[in-house]
């Protein structure tokens, strides 16, 4: 293993830097927490002043330089409160968030839940914050700043009726939450995580811990909306057992710049892990996916699909490791990335790994960057179809693929109004 490089200490620390040891000092002891959460906090943020935010001399940093990125980043304080936006479905039930404090609430059979905040206050059964890896800016920025969040706990055999919606409003800023869930066996629930802004910009982190018990099934949904200026960092570690199913499935819509991590693990026999993802990315934005899935145990399966649509000086990369242990016979991992190129100055940079240590399994990746289709669109326009009305038809046909694998009709149709959207404005 390579050691990472340490900044000598005379390197000066860059404005984004700079600015976040600045707002600890003045916001950590204002930050909810026991003294273990105290001390959690400070080791946090003496780790990012000593390894500094990630450059591409980090290999799971390489194409995203945050170091160079995040040039700068907001004040903590924003003028006026967030306003809640209505939930992606109606009638789902709702936890919000505004401006990083759990704000709404709701009571679900079979779900127990409670505030990030006063998990971590509590000396017994409380939330621990733990000790991130020096390279894992994401948490250590989250662990140093989460203010909020929300424990959900879903009961053994519970069937949530509707899809619980966790919504993140923010009025520009800083916002740094923290979700922690667990489906119990047998469980039955979809979650919609969703992040709203108002254009102003942000820095928001989000991290979220997901176990999926024995036999559980749950559907998670990430919708990222908060405007072309945000920044938006977040992690979802998921731990699947046996027989345990878990659909993952990422939309981002807009940001500056975005992180999206997911790490994974199959820990149970019989257990099955669907991920899905589109990036619509425009503008100058630029948005990392990045996946690392571990098979541990054999006769466990994996898909992972990624659509992306890039323009106008839109900058995107999809990082997909996949790694089989000895143990893990009779693993069926499966990983496409796809992406429409429409612009001459954006880029899209992937990377696909397979490292299998197991010798009976069926494990492939693939990834392909290419234009519409000429004689797609000619045998559209041939029809009478104009010729932005045709490359629409296209995208919309390219993206929606695997939207419409989700199954739930309603969900499908909100997911695809927002794409239709995004194309009317960037296509």
């Amino acid at each position: 293993m390579v050691a990472k490089p340490v900044p000598k200490p005379d390197t000066p620390l860059t404005t984004a830097e700079s600015a976040l040891v600045a707002l600890f000092g003045e916001r950590s002891g204002h930050l909810p927490g026991n003294a273990d959460a105290v001390m959690a906090r400070d080791r946090a943020m003496q780790t990012l002043k000593r390894h500094r935010l990630p450059t591409r001399r980090i290999e799971a940093w390489h194409y995203t330089d945050l170091r160079r990125l995040l040039a700068d980043v907001p004040d903590a304080q924003t003028e006026g409160s967030a306003a809640t936006v209505p939930s992606l479905l109606e009638g789902a039930h709702r936890f919000a968030f505004v401006d990083g404090e759990l704000a709404e609430r709701a009571d679900i059979d079979g779900v127990q839940h409670e505030a990030v905040a006063d998990g971590l206050r509590a000396d017994v059964g409380g939330i621990a914050l733990d000790e991130p890896d020096p390279d894992d800016a994401v948490a250590l920025i989250n662990t140093a700043f989460v203010s909020d969040g929300l424990r959900l706990t879903i009961a053994d055999g519970a069937s949530v009726d509707r899809p619980i919606e966790i919504q993140a409003a923010h009025n520009g800023g800083q916002v740094h939450t923290r979700n922690i869930v667990s489906a119990g066996a047998g469980a039955r629930a979809t979650v919609i995580d969703r992040h709203v802004g108002t254009g102003e910009p942000v820095l928001a982190s989000n991290m979220t811990e997901l176990t999926v018990r024995e036999g559980a099934d749950v559907t998670w949904i990430i919708v990222q909306e908060q405007g072309a200026v945000a920044t938006h960092l977040s992690s979802l570690k998921l731990t699947l057992e046996k027989d345990a199913r878990a659909t993952v499935f990422i939309a981002n819509f807009s940001g500056k710049l975005v992180r999206q991590e997911v790490h994974a693990v199959s820990q149970g026999e019989g257990s099955e892990l669907n991920f899905r993802a589109i990036n619509l990315i425009g503008d100058a934005s630029h948005c990392d996916v990045t996946l690392e899935l571990d098979h541990l145990v054999p006769n466990t399966v994996s898909t992972e699909t990624v659509r992306n649509v890039v323009t106008g000086k839109g900058q995107g990369v999809f990082q997909g490791q996949i790694r089989v242990a000895q143990p893990a016979q009779k693993t069926d991992a499966q990983m496409a990335c796809n992406t429409l190129l429409l612009s001459d100055h954006g880029g899209f940079s992937t990377k696909p790994e397979l490292e299998i240590f197991a010798d009976d399994v069926v494990c492939a990746h693939g990834a392909t960057v290419a234009e519409i289709d000429h004689d797609h669109l000619f045998y559209l326009m041939a029809r009478g179809i104009t010729e932005k009305t045709a490359r629409g038809l296209l995208i919309e046909a390219f993206v929606d693929e695997i939207v419409e694998e989700l199954g739930d009709e309603a969900l499908i149709e909100a997911l695809e109004a927002r794409i239709g959207a995004w194309l009317q404005e960037h296509g």
